[in-house]
């Protein structure tokens, strides 16, 4: 009720939520988006950790083993999630183990008070001191820590990602792509049009739940001969030779990064092996790192009339390319036959697919498979990704290679890297770029008979779609577009936004979201009872308080001393005024008129009055409450001119007596600032 006030619904509904926060504890990965679940059990955690802390301050008096407590729920986020410093959330851990210090340290004074010296030298002396050093502390590791060395990323080789330094080859790209600290893998040097992309792993075997890397017959990799032979294609298609350079930094990987077709590799420190099928390099015992190497490349460029031409499939290509299980979900091959019908030939019938995944129906997400349960490259995440349409480049690249071979198309999956962010202008017919970790990809390829592998790109709002342009009019072929990064464009980072330029959302073309135009004239009542309940909440404790003291100071009307006394010595504790359980009330009141300015003959009124009904055993005379009243309002007035502004505002708008009872530990701190 009032988005506040739980229900027999809201407990009913808990068991759900924590079954919805363990799957996604179970299937996460650091950092996890958290649904309402998860977020769920992180503020209800929170809270048993504040009451926690909170009766180990309190009645176990050991602040220091809360410290211990707060430093250890720090540490875990810190050491699971690798990444820069919150500077904001350190000085807040920062001063809260410094405060417990400080709450430690006044308790054990309170124990042995003759060990105290003089309150003026505590205040100017330990405390100044105190706060001196805590400051100095907090600002050093703040500032001096970052700039100490760092070590260096590394990974072992074929591991599962951390950070995106390595290369996954069983699709688990999500955990790479949702790790916090993007680092700069490689830089790349070209002499063709546009950078490519650079492939390291291929996939073809796929047996409905994993597609597996290939394996094959190799070859050495040497300086002095071409590791592979050139790519034969029909005659009639162009081909371009393109010289790329490659500078691998933070990569550990036994995959090479490669321009597709590669021909000849050479500058490769160590044993590597080519693995011809597919035209990958791989090392059985060595790393990318630090590898400075050249690749030739023989490219392909047929025009759009060819490639239509063209059939899809070969007589070498094996069964792998082309198998899929025996039982398929429905809505996979429906869906397929769906998009592509009315189309010609197999290539209009993969662009086809291609244009549908990167429309608008579509929406780059690297949370909703977690999020929705499908974060796989299996036949029913497939399925899932296509009732769900929201994925990254995993899903759109296993939905399109299966649904190319459910209308007789062979295809594969490819792992490797979006072109990189050109980084300068070009030189001795060069253009750099550099790649980062979170540009770790996936596509699809499809083979062509005649041509060899052509890659499309399905993932929505990431790179180039491939495309074909027709001859031009004298019969030459003019340049085909293919996945690669046009070097104008500034990078190739996810976004949410598709890349059909103008492209309307379905609900706007179908003309239904004018209805939020008509109803935007009402949206001014839930911001209206927004703010209202947010003034309500903030004079909640106020109003609270006020209530509470004008029930003391009924009961002190009715010649009630205990209520008066209460009533004075939770006014001086909303002011900041210490009121330890040890102190005895001739004690307080005496240090309430020589310290604080409360009138002597008021405060003597309240302590007699207790003194009589505590030792004396007097019964209430109500013909003593006004009197009693009136001097408990008389002391409230003059402890509230002797105090300072901003007390007397926490005073009035977050008195500390709800939150601590006289008497207590915490009520005999003097507040920071006092």
């Amino acid at each position: 009720m009032l988005g506040v006030i739980p229900t027999p619904a809201t407990v009913a509904s808990v068991p759900g939520l924590l079954d919805a926060a363990a799957e996604e504890i179970r299937v996460g990965v650091a950092p996890v988006v958290p649904g309402f679940g998860l977020s769920f059990l992180l503020v209800a955690a929170v809270g048993a950790l504040a009451v926690v802390l909170d009766h180990v301050v309190l009645t176990a008096r050991m602040p220091l083993l809360a410290a211990v407590g707060l430093v250890a729920v720090s540490l875990i986020p810190t050491i699971a999630i690798p990444s820069d410093v919150d500077v904001v959330a350190f000085v807040l851990l920062a001063v809260a183990v410094l405060f417990l210090l400080r709450v430690d340290t006044r308790a054990r004074s309170l124990i042995e008070p003759s060990a105290r010296p003089p309150r003026s030298t505590r205040r100017v002396g330990a405390s100044a001191t105190a706060l001196g050093v805590a400051a100095v502390a907090v600002i050093v590791a703040v500032v001096a820590t970052p700039l100490l060395p760092q070590p260096g990323l590394r990974f072992a080789t074929g591991g599962s990602g951390g950070a995106g330094t390595t290369i996954n080859p069983n699709l688990e790209l999500g955990n790479d792509l949702r790790q916090p600290r993007e680092v700069e893998v490689l830089t790349v040097r070209t002499t063709g049009p546009t950078p490519p992309y650079l492939r390291a792993v291929t996939l073809s075997s796929f047996d409905g739940s994993v597609w597996q890397p290939d394996s094959s017959d190799t070859v050495p990799v040497r300086d002095d001969a071409p590791v592979f032979d050139p790519l034969v294609v029909d005659d009639g298609i162009a081909v371009d030779d393109w010289t790329t350079d490659i500078d691998i930094d933070q990569l550990d990987s036994p995959w090479l990064p490669l321009p597709y077709p590669a021909s000849t590799v050479t500058g490769l420190q160590g044993d590597w092996l080519g693995l011809p099928q597919n035209r990958t390099v791989v090392s059985r015992a060595g790393s990318t790192r630090d590898q400075v190497y050249q690749v030739q490349s023989t490219v392909p460029r047929p025009s759009l009339e060819q490639i239509r031409a063209r059939s899809v499939g070969g007589a070498n290509l094996g069964d792998a390319v082309l198998a899929l299980p025996a039982e398929v979900p429905a809505i996979i091959g429906d869906t397929a036959r769906e998009v592509t019908a009315g189309t010609q030939d197999p290539y209009d019938a993969l662009i086809a697919l291609q244009t549908w995944f990167r429309s608008s129906a579509f929406r780059y997400s690297l949370d909703a498979p977690v999020e929705a349960g499908f974060d796989g490259a299996g036949l029913d995440a497939v399925a899932d990704f296509l009732q769900v349409r929201s994925g990254y480049c995993v899903h759109y690249a296993s939905a399109f290679a299966v649904m190319a071979r459910t209308l007789g198309m062979p295809s594969r999956i490819v792992v490797g890297y979006l072109p990189g962010t050109a980084t300068g202008p070009q030189t001795q017919g060069q253009m750099t770029f550099t790649v980062s970790s979170s540009q770790l990809h996936a596509w699809p390829e499809v083979y062509f008979d005649g041509i060899g592998w052509v890659p499309f790109e399905p993932t929505n709002s990431l790179g180039v779609p491939t495309s074909f342009t027709p001859s031009s009019p004298n019969g030459a072929s003019s340049a085909p577009s293919t996945p690669q990064q046009d070097a104008a464009t500034p990078n190739s980072q996810p976004s949410t936004a598709p890349t059909q330029g103008g492209a309307l959302d379905v609900g706007e073309q179908n003309g239904v979201g004018t209805g939020a135009a008509s109803g935007a004239g009402a949206s001014w009542i839930p911001a209206t009872l927004g703010g209202v309940l947010l003034v309500l909440l903030a004079a909640a404790p106020a109003v609270l308080r006020s209530v509470r003291r004008r029930g003391r100071l009924r009961a002190a009307r009715a010649g009630d001393p205990i209520a008066a006394w209460t009533a004075m010595r939770e006014d001086a504790v909303d002011l900041g005024i210490p009121a330890p359980g040890a102190e005895s009330p001739r004690a307080f009141a005496a240090r309430l008129s020589h310290e604080h300015g409360a009138d002597t003959d008021d405060v003597d009124t309240l302590r007699e009055a207790l003194e009589r009904v505590s030792y004396a055993e007097d019964a209430i005379d109500p013909s003593t409450g006004a009197r009693l009243a009136a001097a408990v309002e008389s002391v409230r007035e003059r402890l509230t001119a002797g105090a300072p502004v901003a007390r007397r505002i926490v005073a009035r708008l977050l008195p500390r007596s709800l939150f601590v009872r006289s008497g207590e530990a915490t009520a005999a701190s003097e507040p920071v600032g006092r």
